[in-house]
């Protein structure tokens, strides 16, 4: 499966880490739970990240990479495992399930429904899972918001 992910210039040699989850609690991990977010569009990357902007805040070191999650070893959550409240902000349901997915190594990625875009996906990478070696991350380019967003 192909994903994608955006991320600043100063974050390209952690993005893939899941470092991000050591310092704060997202929508499916607790605090200190490693974890990388991806999307399966690039487009969906985008959003996932722009929904996460100040304000008029337009980023002029972006940079989107790709990354290729063998088939075998992804595990799918879908609308019916889930609370109906879900895309609340603070769900601790979300984070339950995805911190107890990345605690179980049970598979490299995990795919879950995208808040941002219904009907769309984001696959979650667990970067501590023994095969996390064998998701191949491409190269890392040069990403730019159409200007007319931040009007």
């Amino acid at each position: 499966m192909q994903v994608w992910r955006l991320f600043r210039e100063h974050l390209r040699s952690s993005a893939f880490t899941g470092a991000g989850g050591l310092y704060v609690a997202s929508r499916w991990n607790h605090l200190e739970i490693a974890m990388v977010y991806t999307a399966t569009s690039r487009a969906l990357a985008a959003l996932e990240f722009f929904v996460n902007l100040q304000p008029n805040e337009a980023p002029n070191d972006l940079l989107m990479a790709e990354a290729f999650v063998p088939d075998a070893n992804i595990e799918t959550i879908g609308l019916d495992d889930l609370p109906r409240n879900w895309r609340s902000l603070s769900n601790e349901r979300c984070r339950d399930v995805g911190s107890e997915w990345a605690r179980s190594l049970r598979s490299v990625a995990l795919k879950v429904p995208s808040a941002v875009v219904e009907g769309d996906w984001n696959v979650l990478l667990n970067p501590k899972h023994p095969q996390f070696g064998k998701v191949r991350i491409g190269a890392a380019k040069p990403f730019r918001f159409d200007e007319r967003m931040f009007r």
